[in-house]
């Protein structure tokens, strides 16, 4: 799980931000650049698969907020949060339903964090021969759950997912 915070600069604001699930990858990076370049502060943070495992997805991801909020060298004075849960973290804030669409930071988080984990999964590819990580990204597509049927589960696979839980038993 990977989630990113960011601190736009208002000095320096950035064309095309969006909900990162409908850019291209071309567009994901040449944003993600951009927004490295130009934001005041951008972090980014993780939870491990076991991690997933032992809290739950809802709150390894809140973990990652924390972690990425932690990490940033400015403490916003207010903090916006895409879905409807807001991390354990010192400063105040607002949660947002839909807010990649409609908050440039959110936005911006949302392509930094999708950007962060395509990269993982072009290494996990590496490391992981025959899973085609960067193909599919990791996503419960038909062909992920192919290849684990055919190859097994890796550490890097969350064991309490259903189809990974099945192939375990």
């Amino acid at each position: 799980m990977i989630a990113s915070v960011v601190i736009l600069n208002k000095d320096k604001p950035i064309d095309g931000l969006m909900d990162s699930k409908k850019l291209t990858d071309k567009k994901r990076k040449s944003l993600a650049f951009l927004i490295k370049k130009n934001a005041v502060s951008w972090a980014i943070g993780r939870a491990e698969p076991c991690e997933i495992d032992q809290i739950n997805i809802l709150q390894a991801t809140l973990l990652a907020m924390s972690r990425a909020y932690s990490q940033l060298q400015i403490t916003p004075d207010w903090v916006q949060v895409d879905g409807t849960f807001y991390p354990d973290i010192p400063s105040p804030g607002e949660t947002i339903i839909k807010g990649d669409f409609k908050i440039a930071e959110i936005s911006a988080a949302s392509i930094l964090a999708k950007v962060a984990r395509d990269e993982e999964m072009s290494t996990l590819d590496l490391l992981y021969p025959g899973y085609d990580f960067s193909k599919h990204k990791g996503y419960p597509t038909k062909y992920h759950l192919e290849k684990l049927h055919a190859l097994g589960v890796t550490e890097q696979h969350r064991k309490s997912y259903s189809p990974v839980k099945k192939l375990l038993v």
